[in-house]
Order: structure tokens, then sequence, then C-alpha cells
């Protein structure tokens, strides 16, 4: 997925949030976002399900109460990102020996 098209999804998904008419929840089920730019992205309540995430840039990114079930978040960095409440039952998280978890 391009870049332009993912944030035009994100624009919808808050609208979606905002219960706005033409807004749609951001279901981004299997997607591969490797290596994505998504620092600061309101994704609270995005389907994440098994998404490809690894090496994204989740920093300070909401992702409260998003379904992250099964998503590869291997080496993404997440620092001071919202995860409270999200789903992250079976995601893979996994940092390399510079890395660390602070959230």
């Amino acid at each position: 997925m391009n870049t332009e098209e993912l944030q035009k999804r994100i624009i919808k998904h808050g609208k979606w949030q905002r219960g706005e008419p033409d807004g749609e929840r951001l279901d981004l089920h299997g997607e591969d976002l490797s290596e994505a730019n998504l620092s600061g992205a309101n994704l609270s309540g995005a389907d994440l399900f098994e998404a490809k995430l690894s090496e994204a840039n989740l920093s300070e990114a909401n992702l409260s109460g998003a379904n992250l079930s099964g998503a590869d978040l291997f080496e993404a960095k997440l620092s001071e990102a919202n995860l409270s409440e999200a789903n992250l039952s079976e995601a893979k998280l996994s940092w390399g020996k510079s890395q660390k978890c602070n959230s």
C-alpha cells in the first residue's frame, strides 16, 4: 500500500472516530506496512490483525483499543505509543540489542 492511499484511509478513520457519515474504520488486516512511518497517527480502534509492521515507526501513535493480535511488530518503534486496551495477543514483539521497549 502506498503512502498516499494509507493517509486517505487514516483520514477516513478519523472521520469514523468522530461519527461523521463518510467515515470508515481503518481495516489494515494482513497489510504489509513494514517500515511505514505512522508516528503520531491516531489508529485508535483500528483493525491491524496480522498486519506486518516490522521496523515501522509507531512512536507517539495512538493505538488504544486497536486489534494488533497476530501482528508482526519486529523492531517496530513504539516509544511513547498509546497501547492501552490494545489487543496484542499472539503479536510478535522483538527488539534488537540496541533497542528497548519504553512503552
